[in-house]
């Protein structure tokens, strides 16, 4: 005759999960009554002026209508007469120069910012310290300086 497969252990396990399930079923009903008695909390809840929710509905007399052709989803459009003026051709100093890599930085004289130039962005020979004319270029870590040339 087999044995049976149910050990003594494997059934302590089973009747703690049993009691456990009927522990927190218990609990379950337990916060169904007592939501019960005390009325169920806030039926509806309002957001004030502040952002905070209260039991009071707001003011019907302070409310504003908004038409929904007003509201503007990404960026604005630019009117026909309204063109930006940005001069693409800026003013620098050569901070740092190294002509056996082919590498360097130019300081912009306007907002002190720095950017990174190239051997092949270069019209003129430059070396540090020379006064230059260059172009902003996206490059793969930032702005580069492009078309830079000697004043």
């Amino acid at each position: 005759m087999a044995k049976s497969q149910q050990t003594f252990n494997k059934s302590e396990k089973e009747k703690k999960r049993r009691k456990k399930r009927e522990e927190k079923q218990k609990k379950k009903e337990a916060r169904k009554a007592a939501a019960k008695e005390s009325g169920g909390g806030i039926q509806f809840a309002y957001v004030d002026y502040n952002g905070n929710l209260t039991d009071t509905p707001p003011d019907p007399s302070q409310k504003i209508e908004i038409e929904a052709e007003d509201i503007i989803l990404g960026i604005p459009k630019k009117e026909k007469g309204e063109v930006e003026e940005f001069d693409p051709v800026r003013n620098g100093k050569v901070s740092f120069y190294d002509s056996s890599k082919g590498f360097g930085f130019i300081i912009d004289s306007v907002d002190q910012e720095k950017y990174f130039t190239h051997v092949s962005g270069l019209i003129d020979e430059i070396m540090e310290n020379d006064k230059v004319s260059f172009e902003l270029e996206k490059g793969m870590r930032g702005m580069n300086a492009v078309r830079v040339k000697k004043i």
